[in-house]
């Protein structure tokens, strides 16, 4: 993989990671298209690094005080008992951002637990193209019936300890390429009654830890395979992981702007779209449903 197919794919990395259209299948189809094949599971767990480090910088006052609440609380700021150390001292006033990193971790074992029970099929299975059209058109249009019958009156502060289970099981839906991380969780909050803005902030909170996670153990898993045949290079991932943080950063801001007027209509309908063309492609046999071995870096 050279440096412009590298550009390309940290482009498409970044501009698709948030938006609720799957950047799991659009580098799983573009990386085809560009003469790449399939750039593999671990190329995209490392490059989400970077696109999760663009959350971490546009968020950062956010985490910080999350952060800071979470540690206070634990350390009996609030009180010594559990409920306190939790954030939700008896006959005081909750600690939002402390209960916010109890949500997020709760929320976060749900992705843990099945991308570890489903690793092989993640990596293989998961990644046939006939799946991904399935998973790009019904998942689409449960994200357009959701954002038409949400009630749309919950803000973040609302969050609960099921509803962030039920984000979490959302999110790891995004384990199949197709699904996307951020409709997943969107689509169930939207299904809960939460603000588009509100589902969309969490969505974006909940999957740091597990994107991290995910990203820092392939780049520890393949340090020793990068360049060899059937895997980029090092410094091609590292080009499209750069890439796909500057890109993501603007995909951020301009995301959370767009949703809090419009609707997701325009996501579900270039979805089906999307869909469409990679049926004629299959059918055509200008792509691989099971995809070759990517080109060595």
């Amino acid at each position: 993989m050279g440096a412009a197919e590298a550009i390309v794919l940290g482009f498409v990395q970044g501009l698709t990671e948030f938006l609720p259209i799957s950047s799991s299948a659009h580098l799983r189809i573009v990386g085809e298209l560009i003469g790449q094949s399939d750039p593999g599971a671990a190329f995209t767990a490392i490059t989400q690094i970077g696109t999760e480090t663009a959350v971490l910088l546009y968020f950062r006052r956010d985490i910080a005080r999350i952060c800071t609440a979470w540690w206070r609380a634990v350390r009996g700021d609030h009180g010594t008992d559990l409920r306190s150390r939790m954030g939700a001292p008896e006959g005081a006033p909750l600690d939002r951002d402390a209960l916010m990193a109890w949500f997020i971790a709760l929320g976060s074992i749900p992705i843990v637990v099945l991308g570890l029970a489903f690793k092989d099929s993640i990596e293989s299975t998961f990644r046939n193209l006939w799946l991904i059209v399935l998973t790009l058109v019904v998942f689409g249009l449960i994200l357009g019936w959701a954002d038409r019958v949400g009630a749309k009156h919950r803000t973040i502060d609302q969050l609960t300890p099921r509803h962030a289970v039920a984000f979490g099981f959302a999110q790891s839906l995004a384990l199949i390429p197709g699904v996307s991380r951020s409709g997943g969780t969107i689509t169930a909050g939207l299904l809960l009654g939460y603000t588009r803005e509100a589902a969309a902030r969490y969505s974006f909170l909940l999957a740091v830890p597990a994107v991290l996670a995910s990203g820092l153990y392939q780049l520890v898993k393949s340090v020793g395979d990068f360049g060899k045949a059937g895997t980029p290079g090092v410094g091609a991932t590292l080009i499209a992981t750069v890439v796909a943080f500057a890109v993501g950063y603007v995909v951020i801001i301009a995301f959370l702007r767009l949703i809090s007027t419009r609707s997701f209509m325009p996501f579900v309908i270039y979805r089906i779209v999307l869909a469409a063309i990679v049926v004629v492609l299959l059918l055509t046999g200008a792509l691989d449903a099971v995809g070759a071995a990517p080109v060595a870096g």
